[in-house]
């Protein structure tokens, strides 16, 4: 597939009022071909945003935002509508009709906006982090479809089942480390179109994500999601192990690919060399994992008698017991000496999967002690020591993060070109294999001109 059209560089992540304010202005330049129309609201009453572009009979719905600390995927939308409607062949060979979402937890995505504009520096970007607790996450159906409590999730439902897309992806970003992506279904090719992407704009691919450790392997950073289990919290956090709304459109034919693009990249997480000694970097990544939990532990506690001055602490509190649960299972897990022949071995590593296992330990405690900073800077003059051992402790991993694993910042154009790029490449495999018969997305929706619906 050939995309061919020139289209200004993208210096910084869009917020989720200018997604809306682009979208309605695209719509409004080519109102024959593009529809914008909301598909329900946020739970603090935000419009969710449904661009549509095409008028083919075959739907395919790219869900954008579903992580409220990953804005690429709302700029990805964007670039895909504006490429169809510079280039409509592609779409029209394939008889589709675009479908994206652009943002799907807005209210968690407004809580980003301290760090979207910049200076992207690591610290900057920890310390203004939010992400929701695992149970106001939008994507993940713990207690099934039909229990799904939250409006976004039961708006997102809705639409798949409205739409019957032959393919949906979903659009998510990795802090630190590298591209991959993970399929419901293998798409034969995807692999090596991966490849050619990111060696083409310099991406790191993540060869071992740690989530990913039990998971089939399509190709290098391409995984195939395993039918969800059920599990406890823990696991489900760290393992996708439970509902989501990845395989909930499957009924209808769908294949399912998310796509990560990360924004600081790590090059060794594309070393698939056999490492030298396995179980001493285990030892050291779950011995530091244990005494970062602990030390946040006692923050939190020294903390807590000053969270009545904060409004919406409970808010920030869910991800960080998340966080602080999730820890000391996976320090377990991946800790050679607590191996006693019950639980389910780590599989054979390379170098890839261990520096990956350091980023992501790493990762929690960051997002933990970026959360705590946010309560301790809002907690008055009697979190000061707090606040400044805080200060200290993202300082000193986010130095770890740049100087021990080579993080280094992406521009977000190239972030979005390479989640650009592989996206159109799964949404031209899946089309090789879907059924036909997905379902137009709005009736009366055909060849006829279309009027725009701009923003309310």
């Amino acid at each position: 597939m050939t995309w061919r059209c020139a289209l200004s560089p993208l210096l910084r992540y869009p917020t989720v009022d200018e997604l809306a304010d682009r979208a309605a202005a695209l719509v409004a330049r080519h109102p024959a071909d593009a529809r914008l129309r909301t598909v329900g609201t946020s739970r603090d009453g935000t419009p969710l945003w449904l661009l549509s572009v095409g008028h083919g009979d075959r739907q395919a719905l790219v869900v954008a935002g579903p992580h409220a600390n990953e804005p690429v995927g709302g700029a990805t939308a964007l670039r895909l509508a504006e490429r169809a409607l510079a280039d409509p062949g592609p779409t029209l060979r394939a008889d589709a009709t675009w479908n994206l979402l652009l943002c799907l937890d807005p209210d968690g995505s407004r809580r980003n906006e301290g760090w979207l504009g910049g200076p992207y520096m690591l610290g900057h970007y920890f310390r203004n982090f939010f992400r929701p607790g695992f149970l106001e996450q939008p994507e993940w159906l713990p207690d099934g479809a039909a229990g799904a409590a939250l409006p976004e999730t039961r708006a997102l439902l809705a639409l798949q089942d409205e739409l019957r897309p032959f393919f949906q992806c979903s659009l998510h970003g990795v802090d630190v480390g590298g591209g991959f992506v993970e399929l419901t279904r293998e798409l034969p090719g995807l692999p090596q179109r991966v490849a050619e992407t990111a060696a083409r704009l310099g991406i790191p691919r993540e060869l071992g994500p740690y989530d990913t450790l039990y998971w089939p392997r399509l190709g290098p950073a391409v995984h195939r999601i395993p039918p969800p289990r059920p599990g406890d919290l823990a696991a489900a956090i760290t393992e996708a192990a439970v509902e989501s709304t990845w395989f909930h459109p499957h009924r209808h034919g769908t294949v399912t690919a998310i796509v990560e693009a990360p924004m600081w990249g790590v090059a060794a997480v594309e070393d698939d060399s056999p490492p030298d000694d396995t179980d001493t970097v285990l030892r050291t990544v779950s011995h530091t994992l244990r005494h970062d939990t602990r030390y946040l532990e006692t923050v939190l506690g020294r903390l807590r008698p000053h969270l009545a001055r904060v409004p919406d602490a409970d808010r920030l509190l869910a991800p960080v017991s998340d966080y602080l649960l999730v820890c000391p299972g996976l320090a377990d897990a991946w800790d050679p000496d607590t191996d006693d022949g019950t639980e389910r071995p780590l599989p054979p590593l390379t170098t890839a999967h261990l520096v990956t296992l350091r980023i992501a330990g790493r990762r929690l405690a960051l997002r933990t002690a970026g959360l705590l900073h946010q309560l301790a800077s809002r907690a008055g003059p009697g979190a000061a020591d707090v606040l400044c051992a805080l200060d200290r402790i993202v300082d000193e991993w986010c130095a770890d993060y740049r100087d021990g694993c080579g993080a280094r910042w992406i521009p977000v154009a190239r972030q979005v070109e390479y989640q650009s790029r592989v996206v159109l490449a799964a949404f031209e495999l899946a089309g090789r294999y879907a059924r036909v018969g997905s379902r137009s997305g709005e009736s009366g929706w055909g060849a006829e001109a279309a009027v725009p619906m701009h923003r309310e």
